[in-house]
């Protein structure tokens, strides 16, 4: 069953892919909770790289990023951690982090993104080979949580490419500055915020 905003965010039982207890919430700081397919995927792949080229000046406006992937703690080493990563990364083969926050599967809309989504699948498989061409069924989803633990967003990818835009992730960032009156310069964002309408839910 998905899951919508203000519900309380579920807890993930998992550790990271260094052995330490995940958390969500509770700590001060927002969070973006990114579920993703399997290690191997080239859209999976593609975001965890631009996350990781993002990460600096979201985490200087409060953001933790948890990245969950459906697949075992060696292939994620080997895919996805293969470089340094500035955000906690766990594996969750048999999913059930994945079922608790109501992710789907779906092979037409694996091919969906596939067929209309070319140059990221293409920018993918550079980084994690022929490999990202046998990939599992699981579409991606993206959860904004606030510092009390709530889902404040939710974005139930619509292939298994669509994630939720940084744009979003940084309006949610904003909201929090402005909740806690900090002033505006010491929270910049990197870019204008846009509204964008489709393939996610919540407030």
């Amino acid at each position: 069953m998905k899951l919508f905003a203000p519900e309380s965010a579920p807890a993930l039982g998992l550790m990271d892919i260094h052995g330490r207890p995940i958390a969500i919430g509770g700590n001060g700081r927002r969070t973006l909770l990114s579920f993703f397919r399997d290690a191997a995927c080239p859209f999976c792949n593609f975001r965890i790289y631009e996350l990781t080229h993002h990460h600096q000046s979201l985490a200087a406006l409060g953001l933790d990023i948890v990245a969950v992937f459906g697949s075992s703690r060696e292939e994620v080493l080997r895919f996805v951690a293969q470089h340094p990563r500035p955000f906690r990364i766990a594996a969750d083969p048999v999913g059930a982090s994945h079922k608790r926050y109501g992710i789907e599967r779906s092979s037409w809309r694996k091919l969906k993104a596939i067929v209309t989504r070319i140059p990221t699948l293409v920018r993918g498989l550079r980084i994690v080979g022929l490999a990202g061409l046998n990939t599992n069924n699981l579409l991606p989803a993206d959860f904004l949580i606030d510092e009390d633990g709530r889902i404040v967003e939710t974005w139930y990818g619509t292939d298994a490419g669509d994630r939720i835009p940084l744009e979003r992730v940084e309006l949610f960032l904003a909201r929090g500055l402005i909740r806690r009156g900090v002033p505006k310069e010491n929270g910049p964002l990197s870019r204008p915020v846009v509204h964008h309408i489709g393939g996610g839910g919540g407030n």
